[in-house]
């Protein structure tokens, strides 16, 4: 069986190479490169997504905490939905505005979800620490 401790540091890494990658992403996209256009570009952040989110599920199971049933892993799947949403809006949105509020919406639901594992609450900023 893989240990816990490996498929959190697999976890946490992904989540900081996400938050690179997309960053990179965004900066390329504000400055109409076309880089961003590249094959490796647009694969490398589905290979980095794809094993932090696959991650996360084994940590759940492995935990036997389930989205519907532990009320902040609900709340961090619900806030990486729209985060998603809100990036696939930041870099291909139709105009220069749309694409600005839809990066701060991204980054504020990222923000949203780090909290809220560190946390395992869903209302993090009510965290007693307790």
């Amino acid at each position: 069986m893989i240990d816990h401790n490996l498929v959190k540091l697999i976890h946490i890494s992904c989540v900081v190479l996400s938050l690179i990658g997309f960053t990179l992403r965004s900066v390329l996209m504000l400055k109409g490169s076309p880089l961003l256009h590249q094959r490796w570009v647009r694969t490398v952040p589905h290979l980095v997504d794809s094993t932090l989110f696959f991650s996360g599920l084994w940590m759940a199971w492995n935990l036997h905490q389930y989205p519907g049933t532990s009320p902040w892993l609900t709340a961090k799947l619900s806030a990486l939905i729209a985060y998603i949403v809100f990036g696939a809006l930041a870099l291909r949105g139709r105009t220069r505005r749309r694409r600005y509020l839809s990066l701060m919406a991204a980054y504020g639901c990222f923000t949203y979800m780090v909290a809220v594992a560190l946390t395992r609450n869903p209302l993090p900023w009510l965290y007693s620490g307790s």
